[in-house]
Parts: structure tokens; C-alpha cells; sequence
């Protein structure tokens, strides 16, 4: 069962026009949006001024929440966890660790 040149050509060209089709939407503008640069201008100071300030909070929350994480693994870590070492016992080790930790805080209160 051969095909007619034709027939091949036909195929390719409908090939061809539909995939230009379904790729030409995407570069498309509508007349809502505009370039990036105009809605930078369009923003007004105190606009950018609230995204910074959103900005400076988001950074905060995670640099606490690190700092918060990182103290809970140091105080894991002097109780006896090591989260380096490749142990089968990992669940009863960090478990272990944290009920040492847990009675050194009841301790301490």
C-alpha cells in the first residue's frame, strides 16, 4: 500500500498548518495586556512600595522559621540524633532524641 506524493504532501502541509495553528495563540495579545514595561510604569509608588514591604515580611517568617528549625536540630543533636549517618534505627533514634529533649525542657521549666 504506497501513497501518492500527492497524498504525502497533503499530509505534511495539514501537519504542518495545524501545528502553526495550535502555537500561534500563544504569542497572541490581548488588548488588556500590555508589555511588561508598561505595567511596571503604570504601578504607582506606594504600590510598589506595599510589594516590597510584603516582601521584606515574607523574608522574615522564613528566615525565623529557619532559625527555629535549626534550633530544634541542634537540640536534637546534643540529645543524640545524628541526621548524617546512615543508621537503620532512624526512627527510634530521632524519637529517643526527642523524648530527651522533651524531658530537658520539662526539666528546665
Amino acid at each position: 500500500m504506497t501513497s501518492s506524493p500527492a497524498k504525502k504532501w497533503a499530509v505534511l502541509f495539514t501537519s504542518v498548518v495545524l501545528s502553526v495553528a495550535s502555537v500561534a495563540p500563544a504569542f497572541a495579545q490581548s488588548a488588556s495586556s500590555a508589555p511588561a514595561g508598561d505595567q511596571a510604569a503604570a504601578a504607582t509608588p506606594s504600590a510598589a512600595a506595599s510589594k516590597a514591604a510584603a516582601k521584606a515580611q515574607r523574608k522574615a517568617a522564613r528566615k525565623q522559621a529557619r532559625a527555629k528549625k535549626n534550633a530544634e536540630l541542634k537540640q536534637l543533636e546534643s540529645n543524640g540524633y545524628n541526621p548524617a549517618r546512615n543508621d537503620p534505627n532512624y526512627p527510634t533514634d530521632l524519637q529517643n532524641a526527642q523524648k530527651k529533649a522533651a524531658a530537658g525542657a520539662a526539666a528546665s521549666q
